[in-house]
């Protein structure tokens, strides 16, 4: 019981999940983003998508999910791909692995660095809102 209590009581002091916190929908944040037209550092191979923050694994993860193919049937069910968006390059590798075709090619994974930063930031920022909450482009 003790043991437990050590580990506890820094997440609680600093307002952060344990390892197996399973999220409420009032913990999740989501924004809708596309791509602008003249926007050539654009990672997703769609132009449009939802950029989401979740509790995983104790820690806020930020993710891209595709959004729903408009030529879909109403009661057709969808699944959407979704990869991780982090600058670390394990994470980026091998986290994304099932759905990595929803990443623009990139030569190294440098390049997919470089161009999933800004992103990555902006989740971040986004995981810090209050639900319901906006983050603009100009507050990268």
């Amino acid at each position: 019981m003790m043991t437990e209590m050590a580990v506890a009581v820094p997440l609680v002091l600093a307002s952060e999940q344990g390892m197996f916190h399973f999220p409420s929908a009032e913990e999740v944040r989501l924004q809708p983003i596309s791509r602008a037209e003249n926007e050539t550092g654009w990672p997703f191979s769609v132009d449009a998508g939802v950029l989401a923050c979740v509790w995983s694994g104790g820690q806020k993860v930020v993710s891209f999910l595709e959004n729903r193919p408009a030529d879909l049937e109403d009661g057709e069910t969808f699944q959407p791909r979704h990869v991780i968006v982090t600058t670390d390059p394990v994470l980026l590798t091998f986290g994304n692995m099932a759905d990595r075709e929803l990443f623009r090619p990139a030569a190294s994974i440098e390049e997919r660095i470089r161009q999933v930063a800004p992103f990555a930031t902006l989740g971040q920022k986004l995981c810090y809102q209050p639900a319901g909450a906006h983050v603009g482009h100009g507050e990268l």
